[in-house]
């Protein structure tokens, strides 16, 4: 039997981040070896022992992983910034470390934002669908222009969640002539004006506020979806939500599949309640395909769930979470260790 220690790996995370992980001759490193995602019997048979895990955001880490692991276990680090596949009370009752990986992707996430509020509101599904058989009119394919005009000089984004994500979003969007934010926030957390106007201040708005849903809802032209998933926020984004929205508003989700209800969202695109749709995330994924209800909607851009998908964001991502499995693993304090036991 070896002396090492045992570590898993549920992806090869290639030739830049993974000798992070080999130079460490105290370790024995078991890695998944195939480009898709891992298989749950494999990984719940060669966990065992194991004292730490690296998992991707497919990979649940339930009381089921945690039993088939054991006592061994020291910390599971996670190459994501979302970490509802996790079990964090089980987490911490067994007093098993858990790694993320957060503000990595904030930039990569906030451009993919700005590029699917662009995408839907310029109607590129159906422009790319019909290339190049197409007629062309005066009026063919055109849809709300993202950017203030002379004749329309205000614009207003709406955030549902405003944390790093939706800030740096909002950074992207005043050179468009964005004018006003409107934001829906936590429940529990107190509004702060204060803050707002510093926020206002930095980015040169007119104004940042925060307000209920159908105040977000009724007078946003974009709508950003950005709010972490979890019960709280399931289905967030509802039929009565999208009937209040603005005919010539878009809605970007580039957070979680869960907090937009599909079905109602079709169902308001074809019926005209929006003009169109972004979506980085769809609930269910990856299982879906062409008979999705939003990959069959009208001016609706579905992507593959690619918001961190930059070689220098995945890469940080990548470095980020070998380096809280391995320090979890010495006991050293990790890069970004989330707290388990609120």
């Amino acid at each position: 039997m070896s002396d090492r220690l045992k570590v898993v790996v549920a992806r090869d995370l290639g030739p830049d981040v993974m000798p992070l992980l080999f130079k460490h001759p105290e370790l024995e490193a078991i890695v998944w070896p195939h480009n898709k995602a891992c298989d749950r019997e494999w990984l719940l048979e060669n966990i065992r022992g194991a004292v730490g895990v690296l998992v991707m955001l497919s990979d649940k880490v339930n009381a089921e992983f945690l039993d088939a692991a054991g006592p061994n276990l020291r910390v599971v680090s996670t190459m994501s910034v979302g970490y509802e596949h996790a079990d964090t009370a089980e987490l911490a009752k067994r007093g098993v470390k858990f790694g993320y990986t957060p503000d990595v992707l904030t930039d990569a996430v906030a451009d993919l934002s700005v590029m699917l509020a662009l995408m839907a509101g310029r109607n590129v599904k159906k422009t790319y669908d019909i290339w190049p058989n197409f007629v062309w009119s005066p009026f063919a394919f055109c849809g709300p222009q993202l950017s203030a005009t002379p004749t329309s000089p205000t614009r207003t984004a709406g955030f549902i969640g405003f944390g790093r994500i939706a800030q740096a979003t909002l950074a992207r969007l005043v050179p468009f002539g964005f004018t006003h934010c409107l934001y829906t926030a936590n429940p529990s957390t107190p509004p702060n004006p204060a803050a707002d106007a510093q926020i206002a201040a930095k980015y040169g708005v007119k104004e940042v506020r925060r307000v209920g849903l159908t105040e977000l809802a009724r007078e946003s032209d974009v709508v950003f979806v950005l709010a972490p998933g979890g019960p709280s926020t399931y289905h967030i984004v509802n039929e009565a939500f999208l009937k209040e929205m603005k005919n010539t508003a878009v809605l970007v989700n580039t957070s979680r599949g869960t907090l937009v209800d599909s079905d109602a969202l079709a169902k308001a695109l074809q019926d005209g309640w929006l003009y169109g749709a972004g979506i980085d995330v769809v609930e269910g994924e990856p299982q879906v395909d062409q008979n999705h209800p939003l990959v069959k909607a009208p001016r609706c851009i579905v992507l593959p769930h690619i918001g961190s998908a930059t070689t220098e964001t995945r890469i940080g991502m990548a470095t980020l979470a070998v380096n809280n499995l391995i320090n979890g693993i010495f006991g050293k304090p990790m890069p970004a260790e989330l707290n388990t036991s609120r």
